[in-house]
């Protein structure tokens, strides 16, 4: 004979839960007697009186909380599968930082939970690139000293950018010189409150244009023939706004540290009326890029190219200003990090340069990035194009290949 079940949070033998229609009957009822009821959840129930109230409520609720952290553990997975651990944890921490009390938060959090790129967060701006061309001319009006022998200092920063730096108490580091040579200058500085510095290079090549150089450091194809330590570099998404674009780029660093992988937006601008060219680049988080457990995902990059022609784009002869900092994350003291970095500098360097050499005697075709405009919309248009870039070069508008 089998045994009835005792009335409950899960009825006699239906194994669901009770409508509130029957929650309402049991608490009216006396202790000891039960009552079979027609239970909308479910069909026929037997319950019991007031005695039994405390024990329905208490299984009424851990079924509903069974439901709740079941169905958080299947969101946890799906996840769990898509990002790392701390990928996921940066993205939500930004994320919430960032908008946290702004109007749209909910819409916001929707897009990055959606896996979409928040471009109106993270493009580069307009301001961005102007401050590195303002960098550059504040250098070149102090080009004197870059002529004296023996230069051990960078230039003094302007009075007004000396106060604005202490008024916000974060007044930073002077320049220090690393390398002297007759083209080219490296300076250290180091970063407030990380044990990392910020470097840069001022220098002069006279025996390739503007427009070349420009155009290796641009065209990411090319880059995968004539630099030997990149492992992949693509561009993931493109802003049809400003032109910016979002490149994930692995790299092989020295042995026996692991391969980095970088993913950053990049913007550039050409002002023929000014003759000035700029490309700055600094490391953002993109949904479609989480972190890999093969590489060592380098979150804090930043780099600003600022190219002068000593006449035109298209003579022979410029002055350049890189700007430069990252955090590769290595367990290596901070005087090992200097070194490699200031070393391996002039050998980027130098290995764009013989690249740009090469394009111009071989005659090998480079993308034109200064014939290449992006593509014209209004100020309310905020569509992108996610695409390899020779895949969707079209979205750029017509983009012209020339010999470098």
């Amino acid at each position: 004979m089998t045994k009835r079940q005792p009335a409950g949070l899960f009825g006699c033998q239906k194994h669901l839960p009770l409508c509130s229609h029957c929650v309402t009957a049991a608490l009216a009822l006396p202790d000891n007697q039960g009552q079979l009821l027609a239970c909308r959840a479910g069909g026929p129930r037997l319950i019991g009186g007031a005695a039994g109230t405390a024990r329905l409520l208490a299984n009424q609720c851990r079924f509903v909380t069974g439901l709740r952290v079941r169905r958080a553990q299947q969101i946890a997975q799906l996840y769990g599968r898509l990002y790392s651990e701390s990928s996921r944890r940066v993205l939500l921490g930004r994320l919430w930082r960032r908008l946290r009390g702004r109007p749209g938060h909910a819409s916001a959090l929707m897009a990055a939970l959606a896996g979409v790129f928040v471009w109106d967060e993270e493009r580069i701006q307009e301001e961005e690139l102007q401050r590195s061309i303002d960098e550059m001319k504040r250098l070149e009006e102090m080009s004197h000293v870059f002529q004296r022998s023996g230069v051990e200092r960078h230039p003094p920063e302007p009075k007004s950018q000396r106060e604005g730096n202490e008024d916000s108490g974060s007044k930073e580091q002077p320049w220090e010189m690393v390398m002297d040579k007759k083209h080219f200058k490296l300076w250290r500085r180091p970063i407030t409150g990380t044990h990392l510095y910020q470097y840069r290079v001022f220098g002069t090549y006279t025996d390739v244009t503007p427009r070349q150089f420009f155009n290796v450091q641009l065209d990411t194809e090319y880059r995968k023939k004539w630099d030997a330590l990149v492992i992949k570099l693509e561009v993931i998404e493109r802003d049809v706004v400003s032109g910016s674009e979002v490149l994930h780029w692995v790299t092989h660093f020295p042995y026996p540290m692991y391969s980095r992988d970088y993913v950053y937006v990049r913007r550039y601008s050409v002002d023929q009326e000014n003759n000035v060219m700029v490309l700055v680049s600094r490391a953002v988080e993109h949904p479609s890029v989480p972190e890999s457990p093969e590489f060592v995902r380098v979150r804090s990059y930043e780099s600003q190219m600022v190219i002068r022609p000593h006449k035109s784009f298209d003579e022979n002869g410029f002055d350049y200003l890189l700007t430069y900092s990252d955090n590769p994350q290595t367990v290596f003291p901070r005087y090992c990090v200097s070194w490699m970095v200031s070393s391996g500098m002039p050998d980027f360097l130098e290995k764009l340069h013989m690249a740009t050499l090469k394009a111009k005697n071989m005659e090998i075709k480079v993308k034109d990035y200064i014939s290449s405009k992006p593509l014209e919309t209004g100020s309310e248009a905020k569509a992108t194009t996610p695409s390899s870039e020779r895949k969707n070069e079209g979205s750029c508008g017509p983009a012209r290949i020339e010999y470098a």
